[in-house]
């Protein structure tokens, strides 16, 4: 993997997520259910 290469580290924003987008996302995965029939992949939401 290449390397990132940064003028100056004082400008960088550091990106950070909410909690509730993290929570979102987490169980979201949890909730989804993928099946493959003869070779066709099917998506499920569990909810």
């Amino acid at each position: 993997m290449g390397k990132f290469y940064v003028e100056d580290k004082n400008k960088i924003k550091k990106v950070e997520a909410k909690k509730e987008t993290i929570d979102f996302l987490l169980n979201y995965s949890k909730s989804l259910k993928i099946d493959k029939i003869n070779g066709v992949a099917y998506e499920s939401n569990l909810n």
